[in-house]
């Protein structure tokens, strides 16, 4: 995959992309200059999404909307870097219309400040599994996916989305998804299905005596009388701002 010329750090036998893999770091050329991933994420929880191609409806709507949502981010202590296989001049050049867009549809104008990465040699997106086959360029060739990949601090990636070409992603979802995994890895709790912060949790079942009492659960009963579901009330944490 020649790794070395885009700076990717990673153990050949080492599983990548997957839930618990550790995010390898690599170094390309975006629109904020030659960086690394690591360093744009820094200790922080980190989002890194792809898109297929610079110049495309969809992507614009998305790339616009994640500069909206960067204070909700940031507001999680999270960092946010987009990803294509389009060079960065064109990425440069693209922002203009992405400011445009969302001058006029959102009122006003969110030109990205994230760094959005040159993957020209589409190592990163094949490495990372970004790519969709069902979607090609002019000339053929698989375009990447709508892919999201949120890591945490150590680098481990704790979840992935993967999104076809005619659908675009909903920030709020990825928040959703962050506001869950940032209180679970504190917390021993789950949240449960279409669940939104301030709501309800469910106490693990692993949880027993003493340690489950802290968390005041309430027992719901099922037909099948086994004790696993329990509810709590959603603990609240210092924003990470």
């Amino acid at each position: 995959m020649g790794n070395a010329a885009c700076g990717v750090k990673r153990a050949s036998t080492t599983p990548v992309g997957i839930l618990g893999s550790k995010m390898p770091d690599f170094e390309l050329d975006s629109t904020l200059g030659k960086t690394s991933l690591y360093k744009v994420f820094g200790d922080k929880w980190g989002v890194l999404f792809s898109h297929p191609a610079d110049f495309t409806p969809i992507c614009t709507t998305e790339l616009g909307m994640a500069q909206e949502y960067l204070p909700e981010f940031e507001k999680r202590g999270v960092a946010i870097a987009g990803l294509s296989c389009d060079p960065a001049e064109s990425h440069k050049e693209w922002l203009k219309d992405i400011e445009a867009y969302t001058e006029k549809t959102r009122g006003k104008p969110h030109k990205p400040t994230y760094p959005i990465f040159a993957d020209t040699k589409r190592e990163v997106a094949l490495m990372l599994g970004m790519i969709d086959i069902g979607h090609v360029s002019a000339a053929g060739i698989p375009l990447p996916a709508r892919k999201v990949f949120i890591v945490d601090p150590k680098k481990v990636i704790r979840c992935t989305l993967c999104y076809p070409a005619a659908t675009g992603r909903n920030f709020d979802e990825v928040l959703r998804v962050i506001d869950s995994m940032q209180l679970t890895t504190l917390k021993k709790i789950a949240t449960p299905a279409n669940w939104k912060q301030g709501e309800d949790c469910v106490l693990l079942p692993n949880i027993k005596g003493e340690e489950a009492k802290a968390y005041n659960p309430t027992l719901l009963e099922l037909p099948s009388g086994k004790e696993y579901l329990r509810t709590t009330k959603c603990p609240t944490l210092e924003s990470k701002q």
